[in-house]
């Protein structure tokens, strides 16, 4: 191999480096910004999580309380936690720990003559849990994903 070669293969692998750095580097940028969307310690994160789930909410209608789970699941929180496992969360892995727990007037549910609310359980910067539901007596409650 003459030194002119060696210099066009030295140049090639180069841009090859550069080419896999340069796709590695969008790759961690992008998935950076999938998961800044689930961050859930603003109301700007909430709503954006929300919204990424079909959920158009009153940012003004806020309601947060601190909320101490259990130190076991049993009855309807045994219940909710079914529910919650179908959706990805899983509250016996907070048994015993405080989190926030914020909730919504959700605006664009089908049926508009009810008041339906999104309620966020918030450790940190993540949701642990979550559903939407109907304050009527006799109302409905369901997971944050659409079906």
């Amino acid at each position: 191999m003459n030194q002119k070669q060696a210099n066009t293969s030295n140049k090639r692998k180069a841009l090859k480096i550069l080419f896999a750095a340069a796709i590695l580097l969008a790759a961690l940028i992008l998935l950076r910004s999938c998961f800044a969307s689930d961050r859930a310690d603003s109301l700007e994160g909430r709503q954006a999580f929300l919204q990424n789930l079909g959920w158009e909410i009153d940012p003004e209608s806020e309601d947060l309380r601190t909320v101490q789970l259990p130190q076991t699941l049993e009855g309807m929180l045994l219940k909710y936690n079914e529910l919650q496992l179908t959706q990805g969360y899983d509250l016996s892995k907070h048994l015993g720990e405080t989190c926030r727990q914020y909730s919504y007037r959700v605006l664009n549910y089908p049926d508009p003559e009810q008041t339906v609310l999104a309620t966020l359980y918030v450790q940190g910067d993540r949701v642990i849990a979550g559903d939407i539901h109907s304050t009527e007596l006799n109302g409905f409650l369901h997971g944050l994903k659409k079906e």
